[in-house]
């Protein structure tokens, strides 16, 4: 690699999961439609050694919890090579995923799906980079890399990803986790000797790693821990999943931010602390059982939460508070897994004191224009777009897979329409 970039490109993605990967291949299909000069020219650079998407969290048997129309390309493009049907064609599955007559592929499949489409796409990354720093120098946005290389570029597009988000007062260790690497610290962990493990969350996520280390573990307890009496189902009719839409995007983005405050808090059971129903039938059903033979493995601590942490060589000691009674049971853990969700991007730590360039609500939250580019307060000409942490100002999907597709359209449309006015006002 050159320690230094010359070349000024249109764009410069921070981050390669799945979102800037849209974007990429909506880039590669917008280019094939129009002449050399008004094609966009991008680079992108992605911390991980190669394209992963949560590797930790697929587990075994776990599924998508939206359609696979919900692609990278479908519902911008439904001709696009490459949408998950075209990638089952490629596969040679096509016909007997028909045949599953599901609408919902594996967690893993879906990520071997991007994979292929990571591989497939005609994009320049840089892998195994990490973004140090950004400024405008007046004309262009400089990038600067953990390597001493500088990317420049007209405009910026960030998609970081989330960060793993534990209580306040926990420190990581190796018996103390979250569940987004799970499968890695399992791996990890010293030779499991309480036989027993803790899981702290109420979601989706907790759920699953409760279901998998009850099955991978047979010969251990299972303590499942939470402030509801007991996990809550996802809403994920019809109707519900209209929030999802492309068209809901532009409903929320036009909307008060009172009337934003409460469709968020009218629809959180389809994303926020809710499980898959079957999941919690099955969990519920398990727990029953192990009622009735006496052999008790799994147990859910309703209305519950954390009293203390303490870790010792033997593993970790666990004390359970039942909020109603007050009383309190201690256990010993090999290890306890808290899945309690994902912190946004902190922008004004990554853009530094180009920060001071850009407009934020009175929550701390930028100010963002309809396609997703932050308001500049000064000079600035290029543009910064944010793909997550814009669930503020355009609702739930800002860091689902729902609206990728639409959105990448939406992006590349801007960024060639800011290309083309230049274009005019350098003539």
């Amino acid at each position: 690699m050159s320690s230094n970039f010359d070349e000024e490109t249109d764009i410069v993605g921070v981050g390669f999961g799945p979102s800037n990967l849209g974007l990429a291949v909506a880039l590669e299909e917008h280019n094939r439609t129009v002449s050399a000069g008004e094609q966009l020219t991008a680079r992108f650079i992605e911390k991980q050694p190669e394209f992963r998407w949560h590797p930790g969290m697929l587990l075994p048997g776990t599924t998508m919890q939206i359609s696979f129309l919900k692609d990278l390309a479908t519902q911008r493009n439904a001709a696009s090579e490459y949408t998950f049907l075209n990638y089952l064609a490629h596969r040679g599955r096509l016909t007997h995923f028909i045949n599953l007559q599901t609408f919902f592929p594996s967690r893993l499949e879906f990520h071997d799906y991007l994979e292929w489409a990571a591989d497939k796409v005609d994009a320049d990354v840089l892998y195994g980079t990490r973004a140090t720093g950004v400024i405008w120098n007046g004309t262009q946005f400089e990038v600067t890399t953990d390597s001493g290389d500088v990317l420049r570029a007209r405009n910026v597009v960030l998609a970081g990803g989330l960060t793993a988000k534990l209580p306040d007062g926990v420190a990581a260790s190796t018996r103390l986790f979250h569940n987004h690497r799970v499968l890695e610290h399992l791996d990890e962990l010293p030779e499991v000797q309480q036989r027993s493990f803790a899981v702290v969350g109420a979601g989706q996520s907790a759920a699953e790693v409760v279901a998998h280390l009850h099955e991978q573990y047979p010969d251990s307890e299972v303590h499942a821990v939470f402030g509801k009496y007991g996990y809550s189902p996802a809403d994920d009719s019809p109707y519900a999943n209209r929030v999802f839409d492309p068209e809901a995007v532009d409903d929320f983005y036009q909307s008060t931010p009172e009337l934003r405050e409460q469709l968020i808090n009218y629809h959180r059971s389809t994303n926020y602390s809710a499980v898959d129903l079957p999941l919690i039938e099955e969990l519920y059903e398990r727990e029953y059982n192990e009622r009735v033979t006496g052999k008790r493995r799994l147990f859910v601590h309703g209305a519950s939460e954390i009293a203390e942490l303490n870790e010792i060589a033997e593993g970790v000691k666990v004390s359970i508070r039942h909020r109603p009674t007050g009383s309190v049971e201690q256990i010993l853990c090999d290890a306890v897994v808290f899945a309690t969700g994902f912190r946004t991007l902190d922008l004004p730590a990554i853009l530094g004191p180009l920060a001071a360039e850009f407009t934020f609500n009175s929550d701390g939250t930028p100010e963002l224009e309809r396609d997703y580019r932050l308001r500049t307060t000064g000079d600035i000409r290029g543009g910064v777009y944010l793909q997550g942490g814009t669930e503020h100002s355009h609702g739930l999907t800002s860091s689902l897979l729902s609206n990728i597709a639409v959105r990448s359209g939406e992006l590349v449309d801007s960024l060639y329409t800011h290309k083309m006015a230049d274009s005019v006002l350098a003539g």
